[in-house]
């Protein structure tokens, strides 16, 4: 292999070959950001092949090997109080019930989670200009949801409900709408997010918000209650309450993710993406980020739990005013694991393009290369490359293991300072 993109022109063209020799039966796995209202024009998506599972659990029309998923991203008074508690019983043969107390305000726990946590979730607008097939510009829009996590405006959503608009080239704005959507909506800027665990935090100019109530998500067993807030099929619908319970836990939905995901059977659908799921106390549990469509499967929905989810925005918050740490690559999102597995190459990050006097050029790194590890760390998947350079301080030097031709060569790389990106 001389080159990677010279060998696969033959091979593989924007996905198509790769469809059309494919086989299998599937059914689809999508993310769950919303499309936009029917009257817009178009709504922000991008499509990622994910891992194949044991069973025929997940797919798509076309695959192969059996049963490989395609992942949509598509862009969409007084508190009650809330309390579990075991009732007496003089037969230990029996099971306990659990009865749920609320207060007068409240006449179930779905309701009364609502009026405790739901100003705390958000809804999020993203715009983005695109070029039209006959070179004009036009508009694209995505909606999803987000969760305050500080009073003086730190917002938590999903990657992949502003991936378009992070990517975008052109201009592109975020908007935070708090309340409802017939509320002015600040504009929003991005601090920074996590691809892999599909993470990010928005920043809106903003005091005294509702901040949500965060809970321990080591402490969920599979079968209690959950309630879901977001706005399922966009902002129209901002502020959906859903009922339902934990189905299982530590579920890993994707090759490109290393997160162990909450299921539950609580309606998650298309701009939920980035919304809450509640215990009925009204704490944070998870983060709504994805759910199985099939017409096989039903009340499938995934959560990413809150444990994690403080963890990775913590850092994310904590590192807004440093230089990004940069290399001079950029790498390619179409060459997954399971592409380059399936024309017989390592798992890794393509590299797209190298810049002119950056550190990646000086260390002799090539446009094709495949980056299989970065510093003593398996890039199982390309999103992986990023997670790991931003762990980097400006001035370290990695070692990286680059496949180029059939060979497997070791490289050392001093890590730069973006500075053009604060």
């Amino acid at each position: 292999m001389d080159d990677f993109y010279n060998n696969q022109n033959n091979q593989y063209n924007q996905g198509d070959q790769y469809n059309q020799n494919s086989e299998g039966a599937f059914a689809s796995y999508s993310f769950s950001a919303a499309p936009p209202p029917p009257q817009k024009k178009k709504h922000s998506t991008g499509v990622v092949i994910l891992s194949a599972l044991l069973a025929a659990i997940i797919g798509a029309s076309a695959g192969i090997l059996g049963a490989i998923s395609y992942v949509q991203f598509n862009n969409g008074g007084e508190r009650s109080s809330v309390s579990e508690k075991s009732a007496e019983s003089g037969e230990a043969s029996k099971a306990q019930n659990v009865t749920i107390n609320v207060d007068k305000s409240a006449v179930n726990a779905a309701e009364a989670v609502s009026e405790k946590a739901g100003k705390s979730v958000v809804g999020i607008r993203t715009t983005t200009s695109v070029i039209s097939f006959f070179g004009g510009s036009q508009k694209s829009t995505g909606e999803g949801s987000g969760v305050v996590y500080t009073s003086d405006g730190y917002i938590i959503t999903n990657y992949h409900v502003i991936e378009d608009a992070v990517k975008s080239t052109s201009d592109s704005t975020i908007e935070v709408f708090v309340g409802s959507v017939d509320s002015t909506p600040y504009q929003a800027t991005v601090v920074g997010y996590n691809i892999s665990s599909d993470l990010a935090v928005l920043k809106i100019e903003a005091q005294d918000l509702d901040t949500v109530e965060i809970a321990d998500s080591s402490d969920l067993k599979a079968g209690q209650s959950a309630v879901a807030i977001g706005a399922p099929g966009g902002l129209e619908f901002m502020g959906s309450v859903t009922y339902g319970v934990i189905s299982g836990l530590d579920r890993v939905r994707s090759a490109s993710s290393s997160v162990a995901l909450i299921q539950t059977d609580a309606a998650i659908n298309p701009g939920n993406s980035g919304g809450a799921l509640f215990d009925v106390t009204g704490k944070l549990i998870g983060i709504n980020s994805s759910k199985i469509v099939a017409d096989e499967y039903e009340n499938m929905g995934f959560a990413i739990p809150s444990n994690t989810v403080v963890e990775v925005v913590n850092k994310i918050i904590s590192k807004q005013n440093e230089p990004d740490p940069y290399i001079g690559i950029s790498i390619s999102e179409t060459y997954t694991a399971q592409l380059l597995n399936y024309y017989g190459y390592p798992a890794g990050a393509v590299v797209l393009s190298v810049y002119e006097d950056s550190p990646a050029s000086e260390a002799g790194i090539r446009r094709g290369d495949i980056i299989t590890e970065f510093n003593g760390k398996a890039i199982s998947e390309y999103t992986y490359f990023y997670d790991y350079l931003n762990e980097c301080d400006p001035g370290q030097t990695v070692s990286l293991k680059i496949y180029r031709s059939g060979k497997t060569y070791e490289l050392s790389v001093t890590v730069a300072a973006d500075t053009a990106s604060k």
